[in-house]
């Protein structure tokens, strides 16, 4: 049962993770910026700090998320193929119901 709402919930749990990443990234320079161990000048060196966390996180979560990515993967997957199967249904089900409708004014025709 916990792996079903593993499943559930991927997705929210990847993004999360995903940005919890990012903010310890974020956290992390704007702590160096701070110390000057990185030179930081106004506006445009906190802008730098974010690049930096955005650069620094994306290798590290795709490291350290790849289960939680491949989670979501199958959720979403999941989520597809049901829409895909339900709309071929229903499109089947339209179809055979213009076959009748069609079988039924062809005999009305030939009938009459």
């Amino acid at each position: 049962m916990s792996n079903v709402s593993n499943k559930t919930h991927a997705t929210l749990r990847y993004t999360s993770l995903r940005v919890s990443i990012f903010l310890g990234c974020l956290l992390v320079a704007l702590l160096l910026g701070h110390f000057q161990v990185i030179p930081v000048q106004g506006e445009l060196g906190v802008v730098f700090l974010f690049l930096i966390a955005a650069v620094v996180s994306a290798p590290v979560s795709y490291v350290l998320l790849s289960r939680q990515r491949d989670d979501m993967s199958a959720q979403i997957s999941g989520r597809v193929d049901g829409l895909r199967n339900r709309t071929a249904d229903r499109i089947a089900a339209q179809n055979a119901e213009e076959d009748a409708a069609d079988d039924a004014a062809r005999s009305a025709a030939l009938q009459g």
